[in-house]
């Protein structure tokens, strides 16, 4: 669902901002709340108007890789490589958003995971419980986004609905792969991504999972628009 770029999806507002100190560096931490909108936050490091593009990473929260550090997905793997290009780069920032499970929640995803572990792929899980395959709306990120007075972005995602939402909702794009190292316990999760949502993962060194065999690897879109 997209949201058109003068509105403001379900009153979503800014409704703190403070000081946050990291293993990673001081970042400037952002609140955003509102009526059926959830709660989102944005961590802010360096000066993002010092750059003509900024680094991004719009990054689902993920409770079981995120906070427990699950190997079922890559979700923490992909947040850890982010905070480390946009501390690199001087200037950037991560929206985290609250859409576990790809939108259907924390106590819904470990129902699909119980899904999982009878034989059903990510996808198959969630419609099985009634559930679209992917039920995010990045309109959100697009508002906050913009709140933040960022408007070109190096989007730093194998998903590229994410970068053509970005787009829709007026936010300039370079799409940047996370070269991801697959695991015994994520190899299908992350071939399902490429095979059936459409995300381009690229091959890591010394790694060639299937996906990397049949699409080979993955420039920025730029690179792929040429």
């Amino acid at each position: 669902m997209s949201t058109a770029p003068d509105e403001t999806p379900h009153t979503l507002e800014r409704v703190g901002e403070a000081k946050l100190p990291t293993k990673h560096g001081l970042f400037t931490i952002f609140a955003y709340t509102g009526e059926g909108a959830g709660e989102h936050v944005a961590l802010v490091f360096g000066d993002p108007h010092s750059r003509r593009r900024v680094p991004v990473r719009m990054h689902s929260s993920c409770v079981t890789g995120d906070v427990f550090g699950s190997l079922r997905c890559d979700c923490g793997q992909q947040l850890e490589l982010a905070i480390q290009h946009v501390t690199g780069a001087g200037a950037g920032a991560i929206l985290y958003l609250d859409q576990e499970g790809r939108g259907i929640g924390l106590a819904n995803k470990i129902r699909a995971y119980q899904c999982q572990d009878t034989g059903f792929d990510t996808v198959d899980a969630n419609t099985t419980l009634g559930f679209e395959a992917d039920q995010r709306d990045y309109a959100p990120a697009a508002w906050i986004l913009r709140d933040l007075g960022i408007t070109d972005v190096e989007l730093l995602t194998n998903n590229p609905q994410k970068a053509e939402s970005l787009r829709e909702n007026g936010i300039a794009v370079e799409r940047v792969p996370l070269a991801v190292v697959p695991n015994l316990h994520n190899h299908r999760y992350l071939e399902t991504k490429a095979r059936r949502l459409g995300h381009q993962l690229p091959a890591t060194n010394g790694h060639h999972p299937a996906w990397s065999q049949q699409q080979g690897d993955f420039p920025t879109d730029e690179h792929l628009h040429a």
